[in-house]
């Protein structure tokens, strides 16, 4: 239950200046790798003071944030509505590396959502429709039995549903995590400061 890491550490001279284009070469090396979902993230949001943690799939980069797709309904977007606060970590535990995003959350407009939702897999655009998610159901046949009634209704084109759509992380903090021996981690921490991102050096 216990590893001893012998990673190579991060080198901050060959940090890019923003954390997201470093984001993404991290992203690119844990590809490589050919870990399973690589662009795995936890998403964390608080309601009423009650944190919530779960795991959805980054799937797109615009504007300097992370963008992610979900019920508007569900319980991560009523907790996030159209601007509320966010977390989301991405972990490579082979690789010994984490990165967490501390932000908030933004709808995408329409058209950008639209976009989406017309390339995913048909399976994938009736659950939309299906899946009134986080909501009691008395029984997986219900879910079933939706899936299958949409499936009937749009034979052809499935359209986007109105409650589902994406959102764009935009970091106001940015930390990246490297294991390393004896439990002496790196942990690089940007910072956006006056419009600008700065490097710190945290404490593992």
């Amino acid at each position: 239950m216990r590893l001893e890491y012998s990673e190579e550490g991060i080198d901050e001279a060959a940090l890019d200046e923003d954390p997201i284009i470093q984001w993404q070469a991290w992203l690119a090396i844990a590809t490589a790798a050919e870990l399973e979902e690589p662009n795995a993230m936890v998403v964390a949001t608080v309601t009423g003071g009650q944190p919530r943690t779960r795991t959805v799939l980054a799937k797109g980069v615009s504007d300097g944030g992370v963008e992610f797709y979900t019920n508007y309904s569900s319980q991560k977007g009523r907790a996030l509505g159209d601007g509320g606060p966010v977390s989301a970590t991405f972990v490579w535990v082979p690789l010994r590396r984490q990165v967490t995003f501390v932000g908030f959350a933004a709808k995408l407009r329409p058209d950008e959502s639209d976009a989406y939702f017309a390339v995913r897999p048909r399976h994938s655009q009736l659950s939309a429709w299906a899946s009134n998610q986080s909501s009691v159901i008395e029984s997986r046949s219900v879910l079933t039995d939706r899936f299958h009634q949409f499936d009937e209704r749009f034979p052809d084109v499935v359209p986007r549903p109105p409650h589902w759509g994406g959102y764009r992380i935009t970091p106001a903090e940015v930390e990246f995590w490297q294991g390393r021996s004896n439990r002496l981690h790196d942990r690089i921490r940007y910072g956006r400061i006056d419009g600008a991102w700065r490097r710190d050096r945290l404490s593992p």
